[in-house]
Parts: C-alpha cells; sequence; structure tokens
C-alpha cells in the first residue's frame, strides 16, 4: 500500500508542474485576458496627450541646453 501512495505523490509532484507549464503556454486562453490588460496598463496613445508629452520634453531638453551653455560660458571665463 505504501509504494502505491508513493508512486501516486511521485507522479502528481511531477506532473503538475508540468501540467502547468503546458497550460500557461496555450496562447488562446490567455490572449484575451493579455490583450485586455495591456490596453488597460498601456492605452492607445491619444492626440492632445501625445502632443503635451512631446512639448514637455522640447522644453526639458531647451533647459538642459541652456544650462550646458550657461556651465560653459562659466568655465570659459576662468
Amino acid at each position: 500500500m505504501g509504494v502505491k501512495i508513493e508512486m501516486f505523490r511521485m507522479v502528481l509532484y511531477l506532473s503538475f508542474p508540468v501540467a502547468m507549464f503546458w497550460v500557461s503556454n496555450q496562447a488562446e486562453y490567455f490572449e484575451e485576458y493579455i490583450v485586455k490588460r495591456k490596453r488597460e496598463i498601456f492605452p492607445p496613445d491619444e492626440g492632445l496627450h501625445r502632443k503635451e508629452l512631446e512639448d514637455f520634453k522640447e522644453r526639458m531638453r531647451a533647459r538642459k541646453e541652456r544650462r550646458i551653455l550657461k556651465e560653459m560660458s562659466v568655465e570659459s571665463e576662468n
């Protein structure tokens, strides 16, 4: 009786991870969930929102350039 229980436990311990790996790699089970979740996390770009981000990046780039030029002019005066 003890050998049969141990064999059952061994089969269960080995088959559970293999079955979970197989199920998790079935695209049709999770495709809808993943696409829905991706759209929640990364919504499609809105034109206004994208424009605001581009303007912000440009302002930061210009500000950094001015700071670097100011530092260079101070160094060149010394």
